[in-house]
């Protein structure tokens, strides 16, 4: 089983955020998950990969050549497979995975996110998505969420395509059942 994690980039300011990157990856590595995500070595994502490895767990890293050439591949990986573009990135870890969590970050994660929902909510993919809400990091965009659905912008049964859990144990038993 493959479990695909949109993070950031970087750490952010809350200790909390590292910790939950550590902690999943605990969780992937002792359940045999396979972690894909986008071959970072900095940030909550050289975390979370290097808590996978740390635990004897396999992590597969996919990064687009020009991020590889500026030296964020994490080298230690399972396997890293270079893309040539962001676009591909996001289409081959879909491909790899058999569902999907959001963990605090940017705007890269957000891309992410919204855009496995966006596949989702077209019928291009079938697999769950969850959100890991450490320390209520994504509150404000879950209600944003219920803007949407309220203006007309989004109907409610898409809302429950994602799942929302703030212990990791729980939303990986969620999305991905033993």
């Amino acid at each position: 089983m493959n479990l695909c994690v949109f993070c950031g980039s970087s750490t952010g300011y809350d200790k909390a955020f590292a910790e939950a990157a550590k902690q999943l990856g605990i969780v992937l590595a002792r359940r045999n998950i396979t972690l894909i995500y986008g071959g970072g070595k900095v940030g909550l994502m050289g975390i979370l990969a290097d808590s996978v490895l740390e635990q004897g767990g396999s992590v597969i890293g996919i990064i687009p050549e020009f991020l590889l050439n500026r030296e964020v591949g994490h080298s230690s990986l399972t396997r890293l497979e270079v893309v040539p573009s962001m676009h591909e990135r996001k289409k081959r870890m879909a491909d790899l995975s058999d569902a999907f969590i959001a963990i605090p970050g940017g705007w890269g994660t957000l891309d992410e996110l919204a855009e496995i929902l966006t596949w989702k909510q077209l019928g291009l993919i079938n697999q769950p998505i969850g959100i890991l809400n450490v320390n209520h990091f994504f509150d404000p965009l879950l209600k944003q969420m219920i803007v949407m659905e309220e203006a007309g912008f989004l109907r409610s049964a898409y809302l429950d395509f994602l799942n929302v859990g703030t212990s990791t144990e729980e939303l990986v038993d969620v999305l991905m059942p033993q």
